[in-house]
């Protein structure tokens, strides 16, 4: 199915790694030129450039932190009028104990999974509104589904989350599309170093803790998501015909949340 953006530019911020590469990768497949943005830079280049060499699209990337004003301002500088954004970044830190969490903790992921998307929202949906033409992805599993370890992560987003649809309701009469995207357990290179690690204490493989960490947890789909198949859908709600789609929390988890609607 053509879905109808093959010529849009879009950011996606995180995109060098995992489900950001996956989203970047399947918008470039649909003839989306890109502003990619990472804060290591050679593993971003090298991500920028397969993704070039098989799509033939444009890609632009932009070594730096986007939870920094000085981040965004050299993305934006890139790409001042994005038809799709796309917001992802690396997890925080799994949170043991979340009455070790310091102030210090929350100022630093609130800059990375609440104020950035905030501020990249307001400075892009201006130009969106005046074309009638936008779409913008954002979000993380834990913001609806919270869990201990995940505090860090969940909690920012989940206000993320309600200032989204906030915000859809308010622009979708322009053609202005804002969605939530709630991925779980997927195969990334985070998730894969992490299991690692736990492998080798173990003397067990990354298949095993997979495994296992699907049974704790009761994943019906019995392992971890895929991230160009979650890119795929993230594609599909930048799409033209995702118009009559808004403010909604899409959940990507294999079936592990516990909730009919």
């Amino acid at each position: 199915m053509d879905l109808g953006i093959r010529g849009r530019r879009a950011i996606v911020n995180g995109g060098s790694a995992g489900l950001g590469r996956g989203s970047a990768l399947a918008l470039a497949r649909e003839g989306v030129d890109l502003v990619i943005s990472a804060r290591g830079e050679e593993r971003l280049r090298a991500a920028c450039a397969d993704i070039a060499r098989e799509t033939g699209v444009r890609v632009t990337p932009v070594a730096t932190d986007h939870s920094t004003a000085e981040g965004r301002a050299k993305i934006l500088a890139a790409c001042p009028d994005p038809d799709i954004l796309v917001m992802t970044c690396s997890p925080p830190p799994v949170t043991g104990d979340y009455l070790a969490i310091e102030p210090t903790d929350w100022q630093a992921n609130l800059a990375v999974t609440l104020i950035s998307p905030v501020e990249f929202i307001r400075a892009t949906i201006g130009s969106m509104i005046a074309r009638r033409w936008g779409r913008i992805d954002i979000g993380t599993g834990a913001a609806k589904y919270p869990v201990e370890i995940r505090i860090l992560s969940g909690a920012p987003r989940a206000a993320l989350n309600n200032y989204v649809v906030a915000v859809a309701k308010k622009v979708a009469r322009h053609n202005v599309i804002l969605n939530n995207l709630l991925p779980g357990m997927h195969h990334t290179d985070g998730i894969r170093d992490g299991f690692l690690r736990t492998a080798a204490r173990n003397g067990t493989t990354y298949d095993d803790e997979v495994a296992k960490f699907a049974r704790d947890f009761r994943i019906p789909q019995g392992g971890f998501g895929d991230a160009d198949d979650f890119g795929a859908f993230c594609a599909l709600l930048c799409s033209e015909q995702a118009r009559y789609v808004v403010g909604q929390s899409f959940v990507v988890d294999g079936g592990v949340g516990n909730s009919t609607f």
